[in-house]
């Protein structure tokens, strides 16, 4: 399968061409096979490609949306007005938790922090077997980068990226993953603890915990 992607603005520049082709073997790719694609050919996107967006064939696509034969698709910086400090996505698939801290990385970071937050076997002195999570269609990533910008206009000169899962997840698996940098290690641990929190507080994610018995029950829901 092959695959053209354009450049805009400043990842033209940084690419070095308007536009490129990749083949695949596979008869689909995910956008994250293509992104590394990406920066295999052109190492200079690295450090931004994780916050700029891809559209395909014209449209806004869900992260998750596999790529086929034909496609066409478009890496977007973030428009005038937007915060390129700032990086978020909710996403039905493994986290690639290297792009998440790949999108803060920066000559100026000093520090680096990340947080996992990772499916464990209990909850409430309960066994869990694994859990299920679900998020609004749009309004979880605005309300996670308006959480993220309140961050960093506390913290400026941080950088932030989170990435949340949703659907089934098994026990071990990364539910949400939050990288911050800084130039100083405080202003990473403490964007990065202050970004969790929020998120956790705030985005409308729901999430349901898998007895090993069978019964489930949503969480903060009420019994």
């Amino acid at each position: 399968m092959k695959v053209s992607v354009h450049y805009y603005a400043a990842a033209k520049e940084l690419a070095g061409c308007p536009r490129s082709a990749f083949e695949f073997t596979p008869e689909s790719v995910g956008q994250i096979e293509l992104r590394r694609a990406v920066i295999a050919r052109f190492p200079l996107l690295e450090p931004l490609l994780g916050c700029m967006r891809l559209a395909v064939n014209g449209d806004f696509v869900d992260a998750a949306q596999p790529l086929h034969d034909g496609d066409r698709v478009d890496v977007l910086p973030p428009v005038a007005g937007g915060s390129p400090s700032v990086s978020c996505r909710v996403v039905d698939q493994e986290i690639s938790l290297d792009e998440v801290r790949k999108t803060v990385e920066h000559p100026g970071a000093g520090g680096i922090c990340i947080f996992h937050g990772v499916v464990r076997d209990h909850a409430d002195e309960k066994e869990v077997s694994g859990l299920e999570y679900e998020a609004h269609e749009t309004l979880a990533e605005k309300e996670m980068n308006r959480v993220l910008e309140g961050v960093v206009a506390e913290h400026p000169g941080v950088r932030i990226a989170a990435v949340h899962r949703v659907g089934a997840l098994g026990i071990g698996d990364v539910a949400v993953c939050v990288a911050a940098s800084a130039a100083h290690r405080d202003d990473a641990f403490t964007a990065c603890r202050k970004a969790i929190d929020r998120i956790k507080e705030t985005v409308p994610l729901w999430k349901k915990e898998w007895g090993r018995d069978g019964d489930a029950r949503w969480v903060n829901l009420g019994d």
